[in-house]
């Protein structure tokens, strides 16, 4: 069944701040719905509706391998400084719906206003009913009817996932006119493009539990080479697409996560991996390790731990984080990289002594 998560989509007015109040825009609603293999789901993050029934255009759609319902993805970078975008402009109303939504918030918070709030909101009215706005910003005739169908407004959209408000709400500007077909004013560096979009898919984006194969399973022996190994079938790209589609404007981008490393941590300092490092690489075929064969219980597995103490009464937890190359492609030919991804998961391992027998 849906579930529905809150998303905070505003414009705000850098140069009149006391205005900020003027212009919030509704919650809106994420809708999941699985894919089917339990990897993520389908999901789409949308402006909503407001109480005078008018739907926002903004919408950023999620498909392939995503977590549901909005939330974000169980990738970690390898680069700590990185981060996805902490909001952006996009594409809000067309010209009429706009004006009905904007002049009825001018109107509502004019009736409560005084002194300087009184005078921002005078002027932010102006900006949008006179084409010559105040002081250095131009504004729009009659919030731009006589265009509508021809472009749309573009605001400020939060992203719900980024944990720190002041980043989340930076896209503060007023509500810009853009025409059908054209790019935002470049003074709008945070415009979404698909750059952006491959971020946001990247942020979402759920990669497989792999649990690795090991040889013995599950119980072990101290001093006795554990093998480890994945097999290509189990060990697959991932993608994940974010796209944005509103009258005149289009765009997506596709991230794509392919396995090319295997790290395992046995969870005790009393072990060794094989090789040293810990660090299994991919092999040719896109298998990671090598499947154990009898005969080879005491021979050194190319991908491997041997534990060197029992774990008693427990287990060792078992880490196998896999490392995944990341990159993009979007409209327009648009693509490259992105930092590596890392994902792991947790297997217990019980670890008997070797039981000698007295004859």
């Amino acid at each position: 069944m849906p579930v529905t998560s809150s998303l905070r989509t505003t414009a705000g007015i850098t140069t009149l701040a006391l205005a900020l109040s003027l212009f919030a825009l509704s919650a809106p609603a994420y809708a999941g719905k699985p894919v089917g293999s339990g990897n993520g789901a389908e999901t789409e993050q949308t402006a909503g509706s407001d109480e005078t029934g008018i739907h926002a255009a903004v919408r950023i759609e999620y498909s392939g391998s995503v977590a549901p319902n909005g939330d974000t993805g169980n990738v970690t970078s390898a680069d700590v400084n990185w981060e996805p975008p902490p909001c952006w402009y996009a594409p809000y109303l067309g010209a009429k719906d706009f004006k009905k939504k904007m002049s009825a918030d001018i109107e509502e918070a004019a009736g409560t206003a005084t002194g300087t709030a009184s005078s921002a909101i005078g002027q932010t009215k102006q900006h949008y009913e006179d084409e010559f706005g105040w002081e250095d910003h131009p504004g729009y005739k009659d919030y731009n009817v006589d265009k509508d169908g021809e472009g749309m407004f573009w605001a400020g959209v939060e992203n719900p996932n980024e944990p720190d408000i002041l980043k989340r709400g930076s896209c503060s500007e007023l509500p810009f006119w853009v025409d059908n077909g054209e790019a935002p004013p470049p003074q709008f560096e945070q415009a979404i493009d698909p750059e952006m979009l491959a971020a946001l898919a990247y942020q979402h984006m759920e990669l497989p539990d792999t649990e690795v194969t090991l040889a013995p399973d599950g119980t072990t022996k101290v001093n006795l080479p554990t093998w480890s190994w994945l097999d290509k079938a189990d060990f697959q790209e991932v993608q994940a697409t974010a796209a944005i589609n509103a009258p005149g404007f289009a765009l997506q981008a596709t991230t794509t996560a392919k396995p090319v490393a295997l790290k395992l941590k046995p969870g005790t300092d009393d072990a060794e991996t094989y090789p040293a490092s810990g660090e299994c690489t991919i092999n040719a075929d896109g298998s990671i390790g090598e499947p154990y064969a009898k005969g080879k219980a005491d021979q050194a597995p190319p991908c491997g731990i041997k534990y060197l103490r029992s774990s008693g009464n427990g287990t060792f937890d078992l880490q196998a984080t896999i490392t995944w190359d990341i990159a993009w492609t979007g409209t327009g030919g648009a693509g490259g990289d992105l930092p590596d991804g890392t994902f792991g998961t947790t297997q217990a391992v019980t670890v008997q002594e070797i039981q000698a027998v007295n004859r």
